[in-house]
Order: structure tokens, then C-alpha cells, then sequence
């Protein structure tokens, strides 16, 4: 579906928006006769090359031809009239200057694009709200069944001592029939018969209680049995998944309590079934008879209530936290050699009869033996205490255990080769926990996964490895699955998309937007991105992008290293557009005021650097200077460089071309506040007139080099090519840093 069909099916009130993009300029009914047309164009490109923008023009003018011949041919008059109307201000606004044409075109196609990402953001944020609801909906639902299968095991409680008075009471009365009998003045034939009748009638009021009592019993496993398994099934597997999503970056995951609650009183209610049994098999020792149901459904019931206790409990043993290093709390699931890390178990049953009954012990790549093992796969020993008693004072009240002093060995007598089939990074392993728990003669053995970790010798190995967590938790959920990188499968660039935003907002306050992860999926993709294109794992974090000697994924990890040391605050106030093409770049400047500069990341630094274009004019003129790294970054901060930037070039002053952030914010009030010192402030002076200490006053400064002839004075800048574009950009030397001395006033 083109895009401008798209648009026209948008609510009103973007539609408005729509309206307000086109004038007499450039009317909407030639966006509407040659939508397909337009939009296969490429008006960028145009927008900067004078004969592609003219060649543009005339092809439009005889599309506009074809289409009132068209109209011709369907003799519709009003039809014919607005299209040679149409042609005759295009060629009286546009013949001269085919450019401002391309890039008028160019910007209200991009300006579609914004208005339909909007759009589909408030849809996505309608859907989020009714799954919202939905998911409200279920775990009221939930929490209602779990609390009635409570209240009907309390009711049978209830049901028993009433069935326990009873018996009490028909064998009392038996008894007592009895005594009288025996006695010498015994009653009357008639009297006997008639206590005999009602005594009968007790005793059938008593059979037909004990099968209610057994009933309700079964109806009440069956209810639990139902919910158990919603729990298990349903409700705990996807808190693994969003326990997943949270481990790369995703939404935090939600609390366990819920689900805690939930398993608690399942498990309160069979362990109270269970003894409702025991009390029924009492009363059946007190009394019984041919017919007695007790003895014929009472094992069969409390098989089934110790069952489904054992399953759920052993369900309920899960990692609450999984394995992360202090040190490096937002990438869990890469661990060092020798480093400590921890891991937090729980158990979502909650009984106090369990506190201090369950020790865990801890093991190493529990299912990998010589058989499976993949060749060249390390072997490691855990240091530290490996056990731990399970305890409800530790955390809050739960029932948990968290190890916090683990450390990995690698076993000397197996070194590494290089002849596996997979890298260090690639290496899959895994932690179980097991204990046992020990009721009514049976032993139940417990047994829970972390989800799989890397394990790395060096932290240099940390991003590729975190790459390798990314990529398994993104498109898995099968914890045993230590083969994964044997065979890795594609990424869609929609489930991929979406990671790549969480790893900027889950250490910024700010994701990628829409044109950020078009630019980012055109890396992987090409032009023909689309949510559906496939991502390989090499093309991901192996392969070489475009001519680069590094891969994609060591680019994307060095910029967000640069942003968390030296740029929080300004990506996180939005003023870094970061991930921009340079026909984008150009496309954005092209007709902003002379100054006006924006803040992209380079595409050639595999450490991460930034740089700022912009632009001089008229006419219209591109720097960008040679982008900075960490180590230029340490020394002054961005802030301070843009405030303090200089270009020189032979007899000119040196002076700062940065004016304007884009769109149009002064400089000083974008960064003013980050600067190291006030604005203008002033130095405090002795007695002979210098500076308080007797010192000039320094800072560091960056200065770039510029070619006389690539200032705006000159006159053939516009139009320019791409390669007359890249020219100009190399001219601008690296800003080196330099010392400024200044003489108070």
C-alpha cells in the first residue's frame, strides 16, 4: 500500500495535519493524480543535485500531461481545468529553481512519514492500553478463581465438623438405643421402632453427607487442578519471557509477589485437603459400614492432593534474579573468570512449615558431559559457597536463597582450542539449582535453570558477548538449549529494532526513535528495510558493515559507551540526533538559518565518536568536522567544545560557526548549563590587575583548519555533487585541542 493511501486512512485529526503540508506551491491533487510516482522518486538526492532536481521537473510536467489526457479521454472538464492550472504555477514557481522544488517535495514526504509513525505510535499506545486492560481483566479473573477454590476448601472444613457433630450424635444415640434395650424395663415395641426409624434415617443422612463431603473434596481438586495448571502453564511461563525481555533491556519485569500469592494458596489449600482426608479417615475408624465412600474415593483423593502439591511445588522453584556481576548490573548473564557474581532463587510456595527445610546447592553445566559437550567447550569450576539454606527473614518475607559470593575457574587441564565450531563468546552454559524436600515419607526433588550465560576471561570480551545474550533471549526461551550459535536463526528487523531501542533506554531516558532505527535498519538492510527483513547473526556482529573494517554491533556498543560516559545528559534532553544519513543530514539543514549545526555519531569510529555539521550560507555551504572520541571528549567536555569551537583560515579571524542547534535553538540555551563555567564570568582581579592568583586565565579550545576557498565567500558551492559534498567535509581538519589564554579586561 503506498504511502499516501496510508494517509488516507488516518483518523481526522491527522488528517488535518496532512492538509496543512500542501498550498497553491505544490496543491494536494498532484500529490493525489501521481502519488505511486512521487513517492518512487528520489527527492533527496534531487534537493542537492541541480541536474537530477531539473530532470525531475520535466518528468513531473509530463506526468501531469499523461493525467489531463486521462481526463480527456473521460471528458470530465473540471478535472482537465485544475490540472492545466496545476501545471502552469508548478512551471512559474519551480522552472528557475528545480532544487527548492525536490526539496519541497523531499520534506512534505518526510513530513508524511512523521505524521503516519505518530499515528501508529497512538495506535500502538490504544492496543497497549486494551491489553492493559485485558491483562487486568485476566488477573482479576485469576485471583478470583484462586481465592474460590480457597473459600470452598474452608466451607468443606466447615462441612466436615458438621458431618464430625453428626456421627457424634448418631453414635451417641446408637448407644444409647442400645443401653435401653438391655435394660429391664425397656421400652415399648412401638418406642424402639420408632427411635430404630430415626436412627435409620441418621445413618442415611450420614452416608449422604460423607459422599457431599467427598464430592465437594473432588470438586475442589478439580478447580485447583484447572488453576494449577493456568499457573504453570500460562502465568509463570510468561513471567520467564518478560523476565527475559527485562534481562536485555526490555520493561522491567513485574514482581513475583502476585504470582507468589497465587501459589501460596493453591498449595495451602490441597496441604488442607490433605488433612480433611486424614480427619475423614478418622471418622471412618470410628465408624463405618458396608457401603462407607470414605474408604472406597480416600486414596485416590489424597494421591491426587499430593500430586498436584509435588507438581506445583516443584513448578514454583524458580530464579527470582538471574546470574549477574556486581560490577556490571545492566549486563547480566556474562560472567567473568574470577569475578563474583550473584543469583537469587525463590520458592513462590510460601509455607513457614518449609522456612530453613530447603538447602540449594549449586552446579556447573549440569547436562553437559563428554557426549554432548560441543568440541573445544570449557569446563569451569564455581568457587565460593555453593549452598545455601532457603530463609524468609533474608528477603522480605519470601521464601528465597541468593548466593552472593560465586566466582567461575576454568579447569586447567582443559585449554582451550581453537578448533571448535564456536568462539568463547558463543559458548552457551548454564547453573542449576537443586534441592530436596522431604514430606510424609516421600521425597520431592527440586530443580530449577538459570537462563544461559557467557563466559568471558576478559572484559573485552564483554560486548560481543553481551551481543550473544541479546541475540539467544531476543529469539528463544528454551533454557537447556547450550547448542544455539551452532545453527543461530535470523532476526526480524521488527524483533531486532525494538532491542536495539531498549539497550539506549534501559541506560538513558531516552530509545531510538522511528528515523534513528530506519537509519540503523538501512545499515543491516539496505534501502529496503522492512519490519519483516531478516538479520543473520554474522551480519549482526561479524561481518564488516558497508566498507568498514568492524562489524555492526562493536559500532552500536561504542557509541553507547560514548553516551554513558560523556553524553547522558545531552542525548537524554534529546539534543543529539545521533543516527542520521548524510542525505538526511543535508536534507535537514538545507534551509535552516547560517549557523544552525546538529549532533551526529560518526559512522566510521568503531569506539564511538561525535561530530556536528553545519551550515554556512547563502548559498548553502556543509561542515562537518573530524568526529571526537573518548579521549577528546575526557579532556574537554562536548558542551564546552561546541561553546569554545573555532575555524581559522590564513588572514581571517577565527571565529565560532555554531549559532543555532537544530531546529533553531540558540546555542548557549542548549548547553549553556553544562558548561564548566558561568557565561561570562568575571575574573576576579589583585592588585596589580591580573587574575586573582597573578595567573592569564587558559582553557582548552578546539580549533579546525579550513582552506580559504571553502569559506562561504566562495561562490561555486552551490549546487555541489555528493563528491564536491565529501570534499568539503575532508577540508575541515580535525579540531585539535588547543590552549586559549585570555587577558582580564
Amino acid at each position: 500500500m503506498s504511502q499516501w493511501c496510508k494517509l488516507q486512512q488516518l483518523d481526522s485529526k491527522f488528517l488535518e495535519q496532512v492538509h496543512q503540508l500542501y498550498d497553491d506551491n505544490f496543491p494536494m491533487e498532484i500529490r493525489q493524480y501521481l502519488a505511486a510516482w512521487l513517492e518512487s522518486q528520489d527527492w533527496d538526492h534531487a534537493a542537492g543535485d541541480f541536474s537530477q532536481a531539473t530532470l525531475l521537473f520535466q518528468n513531473l510536467l509530463s506526468q501531469l500531461d499523461d493525467q489531463y489526457s486521462r481526463f480527456t479521454q473521460e471528458n470530465n472538464f473540471l478535472l482537465q481545468h485544475n490540472i492545466r492550472k496545476c501545471k502552469r504555477n508548478l512551471q512559474t514557481t519551480f522552472e528557475e529553481d528545480p532544487m527548492f522544488m525536490a526539496l519541497m517535495i523531499s520534506k512534505c514526504l518526510h513530513e508524511e512519514r512523521k505524521i503516519l509513525d505518530a499515528a501508529q505510535s497512538a495506535d500502538q499506545r490504544q492496543i497497549g492500553k486494551v491489553q492493559n486492560t485485558a491483562v487486568l481483566c485476566r488477573v482479576k479473573e485469576l485471583d478470583v478463581k484462586v481465592r474460590n477454590v480457597k473459600e470452598s476448601v474452608t466451607e468443606i472444613e466447615q462441612t466436615i465438623k458438621s458431618l464430625e457433630d453428626a456421627q457424634d450424635e448418631y453414635d451417641f444415640k446408637s448407644k444409647t438405643l442400645q443401653v435401653r434395650e438391655c435394660e429391664a424395663n425397656g421400652m415399648s415395641q412401638e418406642e424402639y421402632l420408632k427411635e430404630k426409624m430415626q436412627l435409620h434415617t441418621m445413618y442415611l443422612h450420614l452416608d449422604l453427607a460423607r459422599q457431599e463431603v467427598l464430592r465437594k473434596i473432588a470438586a475442589s481438586l478439580n478447580a485447583a487442578d484447572h488453576i494449577q495448571t493456568a499457573l504453570i502453564m500460562e502465568e509463570l511461563v510468561e513471567w520467564k519471557r518478560r523476565q527475559q525481555m527485562a534481562c536485555i533491556g526490555g520493561p522491567p519485569n513485574a514482581c513475583l509477589d502476585q504470582l507468589q500469592n497465587w501459589f501460596t494458596m493453591i498449595a495451602e489449600s490441597l496441604q488442607q485437603i490433605r488433612q480433611q482426608l486424614k480427619k475423614l479417615e478418622e471418622l471412618e475408624q470410628k465408624f463405618t459400614y458396608d457401603s462407607d465412600p470414605i474408604p472406597q474415593q480416600k486414596s485416590g483423593l489424597c494421591e491426587r492432593a499430593v500430586n498436584l502439591f509435588q507438581q506445583l511445588i516443584q513448578s514454583s522453584f524458580v530464579v527470582e534474579r538471574q546470574p549477574c556481576m556486581p560490577t556490571h548490573p545492566q549486563r547480566p548473564l556474562v560472567l567473568k573468570t574470577g569475578v563474583q557474581f550473584t543469583v537469587k532463587l525463590r520458592l513462590l510456595v510460601k509455607l513457614q512449615e518449609l522456612n530453613y527445610k530447603l538447602k540449594v546447592q549449586v552446579v556447573f553445566d549440569k547436562d553437559v558431559n563428554e557426549k554432548n559437550a560441543v568440541k573445544g567447550f570449557r569446563k569451569f569450576n564455581i568457587l565460593g559457597t555453593n549452598s545455601k539454606v532457603m530463609n524468609m527473614e533474608e528477603s522480605n518475607g519470601s521464601l528465597s536463597a541468593e548466593f552472593r559470593h560465586l566466582q567461575l575457574k576454568e579447569q586447567k587441564n582443559n585449554a582451550r582450542t581453537n578448533e571448535g565450531p564456536l568462539i568463547v563468546t558463543e559458548e552457551l552454559h548454564s547453573l542449576s539449582f537443586e534441592t530436596k524436600l522431604e514430606q510424609s515419607s516421600r521425597t520431592v526433588e527440586l530443580e530449577t535453570t538459570s537462563l544461559p550465560v557467557v563466559v568471558i576471561s576478559n572484559v573485552s570480551q564483554l560486548p560481543s558477548g553481551w551481543a550473544s545474550i541479546l541475540w539467544y533471549n531476543m529469539l528463544t526461551n528454551e533454557p537447556k538449549n547450550l547448542s544455539f550459535f551452532l545453527n543461530p536463526p535470523c532476526a526480524r528487523w521488527s524483533q531486532l529494532s525494538e532491542v536495539l531501542s531498549w539497550q539506549f533506554s534501559s541506560v538513558t531516558k531516552r530509545g531510538l526513535s522511528a528515523d534513528q532505527l530506519n537509519m540503523l535498519g538501512e545499515k543491516l538492510l539496505g534501502s529496503g528495510c522492512t519490519p519483516d527483513g531478516l538479520i543473520t547473526w554474522a551480519r549482526f556482529c561479524k561481518e564488516n558493515i558497508n566498507d568498514k573494517n568492524f562489524a555492526f554491533w562493536p559500532w552500536v556498543e561504542g557509541i553507547l559507551e560514548l553516551i554513558k560516559k560523556h553524553l547522558l545528559f545531552l542525548w537524554n534532553d534529546g539534543y543529539i540526533i545521533g543516527f542520521i544519513s548524510k542525505e538526511q543530514e543535508r536534507a535537514l539543514l538545507k534551509d535552516k538559518a547560517s549557523g544552525t549545526f546538529l549532533l551526529r555519531f560518526s559512522e566510521s569510529s568503531r569506539e564511538g565518536a561525535i561530530t556536528f555539521t553545519w551550515v554556512e550560507g547563502p548559498p548553502h555551504d556543509f561542515h562537518s568536522v573530524e568526529p571526537y572520541t573518548r579521549k577528546e571528549l575526557t579532556a574537554v567536555s562536548l558542551p564546552d567544545i561546541i561553546r569554545t569551537y573555532k575555524v581559522m583560515a590564513a588572514e581571517n579571524i577565527p571565529e565560532n560557526p555554531l549559532q543555532f542547534l537544530y531546529p533553531d535553538i540558540p546555542k548557549d540555551n542548549a548547553f549553556g548549563k553544562y558548561y564548566s563555567r558561568p557565561q561570562d564570568t568575571p575574573e576576579p582581579m589583585d592588585i596589580d590587575g591580573r587574575g586573582g592568583k597573578g595567573y592569564i586565565r587558559t582553557e582548552l579550545i578546539s580549533v579546525s583548519q579550513v582552506h580559504p576557498s571553502k569559506l562561504q565567500t566562495t561562490e561555486n558551492l552551490l549546487p555541489m555533487s555528493p563528491e564536491e559534498y565529501d570534499e568539503v567535509r575532508r577540508d575541515i581538519s580535525p579540531a585539535e585541542i588547543m590552549i586559549c589564554s585570555e587577558y582580564a579586561p
